[in-house]
């Protein structure tokens, strides 16, 4: 397991990697852009040869980008859709360019319109977003459930995978406080076992490519999206030692997104509670056996 975590990066590439290294990363995530903005930008040639130098070489062993917040890959305005079809194409792109193990979406909302429709029109988005790109994998992010969002269910997972071509470079980032948020009772490891064997069973072990570990200010089923420090919120120390040791997801990358125990990015602290917390989930499997 790749434990990391979010980081900024200001000043370029090469930056943010080195902060993932003050961290303790194995693993980061950038944002290729400003995540509110739709204006794009481009990292230097010289930052990414740097940057590809230093994760050939480095102790970090995985890099993922989050695609902007504003995208909506299921709307019905034209505008919309041609703003959000070239954001995920660029961050396709530049994953593409860095070496990204995969470009993380909120498969986006119906904004009140007919939900299969969305789906449809989520999925056709994705489909041209993979053919104007080259290689970087496509990961929906699985959602708390608030509002008309998409992709709270693995069924519905399910069915924009299906939708997209159920293309190769098409995976899944599971983040552990929404699936909280949205139902899924992960608090043990019995509990997320039993979770991961339906994951499994609809999406497949092969589609899960990333992991958000964050823990849940909000309760079971509330819907709502407020991420807490590791082993600080619903999910506690034994729902997070779960996550973090649960056998199917060694080797992926872990990242969480904060706010970490400073009260804003992760900081080194949250990676070494999140190396605590795995290191505890082990142990207690082990005494299980």
């Amino acid at each position: 397991m790749l434990i990391g975590a979010h980081v900024s990066t200001a000043g370029g590439l090469v930056e943010a990697h080195k902060r993932g290294v003050e961290r303790g990363c194995d693993a980061i995530q950038v944002f290729n852009q400003s995540p509110r903005m739709w204006r794009p930008t481009r990292w230097k040639p010289d930052d990414v040869a740097e940057f590809r130098g230093l994760m050939k070489d480095g102790p970090i062993g995985s890099v993922t980008i989050h695609a902007v917040y504003l995208i909506n890959p299921a709307t019905k305005d034209r505008d919309m859709r041609r703003k959000s079809a070239a954001s995920l194409i660029h961050a396709l792109r530049m994953g593409d360019e860095i070496g990204a193990d995969g470009v993380v979406i909120h498969p986006g909302s119906t904004v009140g319109e007919p939900h299969d429709e969305a789906l449809e029109r989520a999925g056709e988005m994705f489909r041209e977003a993979l053919d104007g790109s080259d290689s970087c994998r496509l990961l929906l992010e699985n959602t708390a459930g608030a509002g008309n969002t998409l992709g709270r269910t693995f069924s519905e997972l399910r069915d924009l995978i299906d939708l997209s071509g159920g293309h190769r470079r098409i995976g899944v980032c599971l983040d552990s406080a929404h699936l909280l948020a949205s139902g899924f009772d992960i608090r043990t490891a019995d509990k997320l076992t039993d979770v991961m064997d339906r994951c499994v069973k609809l999406v497949g072990t092969r589609r899960v490519k990333c992991l958000h570990l964050n823990d849940s200010q909000a309760p079971l089923g509330s819907n709502r999206d407020r991420h807490a420090p590791p082993g600080d919120g619903e999910l506690g120390p034994r729902g997070c030692a779960a996550f973090l040791s649960e056998p199917r997801f060694e080797k992926l990358p872990v990242l969480f997104e904060g706010p970490g125990v400073e009260g804003k990015a992760p900081a080194k602290a949250d990676i070494a509670r999140m190396r605590e917390l795995r290191r505890n989930g082990l142990r207690s499997r082990r005494r299980r056996r």
